[in-house]
């Protein structure tokens, strides 16, 4: 996807706007775009339907049918979005979990080597909160964590287990590590993922048709800045719900280091 100001890549610096602020931002947008279009576009469009009879209840009928439209699709999208954010939030907690897991099982090594892989396994999971985090947060995928990944791996396999026992807690770490390099590719991926460009543009069109829909009704002009203004807040209103939640880890809604942060403590204090 080409960075720009016509693609969404090309808006992610608004993820720097803190959120109340960005809020109303999106609002003045759309509200000032609808008044500006009430005062230059209206009266053009108005000569379309001023000498129709009763145009106002057709204006009104064409309204609610495209509203039906537009409205289930803005609210899928929006839910996509959050199932998006929903499902890297569960892999976030299944890689800390796994981790967790694998963290135990090394625990029964004998030492020097168990007490090796507990610091590898510690320093990742501070590189995760520490360095990884930050990264995701700007858009950028964290690569540092595959060096200590495959470092901890390899440390991993050059334990030679001595008796039954140890044969079978070796082979379940190694499962266990495999299931964590699984959702740890699951987070890395989701850095990236975000509703399409073709989305975005199909719900920008769609506000503003909606919104010009509106100005073809015939109605006192302060009312019609009212009552549009108003449809006009909550369209900003929605766009930047599902804005901020196009990225999950990026914005007000978005995912947080936590599952790794309670990982790390109770590390530190075993």
């Amino acid at each position: 996807m080409n960075e720009g100001l016509l693609s969404p890549d090309g808006w992610y610096w608004l993820y720097e706007v803190p959120p109340q602020r960005l809020s109303l931002l999106f609002i003045g947008v759309f509200v000032g775009f609808y008044w500006i279009g009430a005062i230059v576009f209206r009266p053009i469009l108005r000569q379309f339907v001023r000498d129709t009879a009763g145009s106002n209840d057709i204006v009104g009928y064409v309204l609610s049918c495209f509203c039906v439209f537009y409205g289930l699709l803005l609210g899928l999208i929006a839910v996509t979005a959050y199932q998006n954010v929903s499902d890297a939030g569960a892999n976030v907690a299944r890689e800390a979990a796994a981790l967790s897991a694998l963290y135990e099982d090394v625990s029964q090594y004998p030492d020097p080597h168990g007490q090796n892989l507990r610091w590898l396994l510690r320093d990742y999971t501070r590189y995760v909160i520490k360095y990884a985090w930050p990264l995701q947060k700007r858009g950028i995928v964290p690569e540092e964590g595959t060096i200590r990944a495959e470092a901890f791996h390899d440390r991993l396999l050059e334990f030679q287990p001595q008796t039954p026992a140890q044969e079978i807690i070796h082979a379940e770490a190694l499962r266990q590590f495999n299931t964590f390099l699984e959702w740890r590719r699951l987070r890395l991926f989701s850095v990236k993922s975000s509703l399409p460009a073709t989305m975005w543009y199909v719900m920008i069109l769609g506000a503003i048709l909606n919104m010009a829909i509106c100005w073809l009704f015939d109605m006192r002009f302060v009312t019609q800045l009212v009552l549009g203004g108003i449809l006009a807040a909550y369209l900003g209103t929605m766009m930047h719900l599902v804005f901020d939640m196009n990225q999950p880890f990026r914005g007000d809604v978005s995912i947080t280091a936590e599952p790794f942060e309670v990982l790390y403590q109770r590390m530190n204090d075993a």
